[in-house]
């Protein structure tokens, strides 16, 4: 076998090359439901120059556990440690003064967007303590990252609904694309509704064959790249992007163009 541009590297046991690789959807940080050998930023980057993973934008674990505040102070500190290689999102607490994170963290370098965790945080997608999030993004045309699960009662992406009939213009990625498989048909029906609705592709449940059928319906601008890397392992998450029975170009797309698109300043 020798494979094409995307899946020759792999085969030959080499990192990727001739395509610019950005993860929309990594950690970084302890936590306390996963366990990760080495949670550094410095441990991230290691792996992504095996993998060939130009940029990873990340969320601190241990800010969407248990301190927003805490973690953002660590993600930044990663950013300046590796600004060529790692950006973040302000993890916001709808419990832990949302306004104040996000007036403290708006506009540093790095700090590209906002990651919500409704599941972890207990509070619906929808609700009223959200609103500083939806009102700044869609001001400064950042996008945000929010947790799914399908049939959840506080993340179901059913619930952006809602949320784009109030902020249209609103940036939303949503991360594992409703988590499980009988709920990715919902999400890609939804994402034909909302045109600024994004489909994150990280997790255990996700196949090629459900990658191709978005690429198929949303087209592959609307389809975004993510690992859930420490949790998933990375080589898994890119593969399943470079195996996928996808043209050349839609392979591209998916794993950096369709996330540079959509943000205002290139990565």
């Amino acid at each position: 076998m020798t494979g094409d541009p995307l899946t020759k590297p792999v085969l030959e046991r080499e990192p990727l090359r001739d395509v610019d690789v950005i993860d929309a959807h990594a950690h970084l940080g302890p936590y306390s439901r996963f366990f990760t050998p080495d949670p550094s930023a410095e441990a991230m980057v290691r792996v992504m120059d095996r993998c060939g993973v130009r940029r990873a934008v990340f969320s601190s674990t241990y800010g969407i556990e248990l301190d927003a505040s805490r973690g953002n102070e660590a993600a930044a500190a990663a950013v300046r440690a590796f600004p060529d290689r790692l950006s973040a999102y302000i993890v916001v607490n709808p419990h832990q003064d949302p306004e104040t994170e996000l007036a403290r963290w708006a506009g540093t370098p790095g700090m590209i967007g906002v990651k919500l965790h409704p599941d972890l945080h207990r509070y619906p997608l929808d609700g009223p303590r959200y609103r500083p999030v939806w009102e700044w993004a869609e001001r400064a045309g950042a996008p945000v990252l929010t947790h799914t699960w399908s049939w959840s009662r506080v993340d179901d992406p059913a619930l952006l609904g809602a949320v784009f009939e109030r902020h249209p213009d609103v940036k939303v990625l949503a991360g594992h694309a409703g988590a499980v498989a009988e709920g990715f048909s919902r999400a890609i029906e939804l994402a034909a509704r909302f045109p600024n609705l994004y489909l994150e592709i990280c997790g255990s449940y996700f196949t090629g064959r459900w990658l191709v059928r978005m690429v198929g319906e949303l087209g592959a601008h609307r389809v975004i790249y993510g690992s859930d890397f420490p949790f998933i392992d990375l080589r898994y998450s890119i593969g399943r992007v470079l195996f996928a029975e996808l043209p050349l170009a839609d392979r591209r797309t998916v794993l950096g163009g369709a996330y540079q698109s959509l943000l205002k300043e290139q990565l």
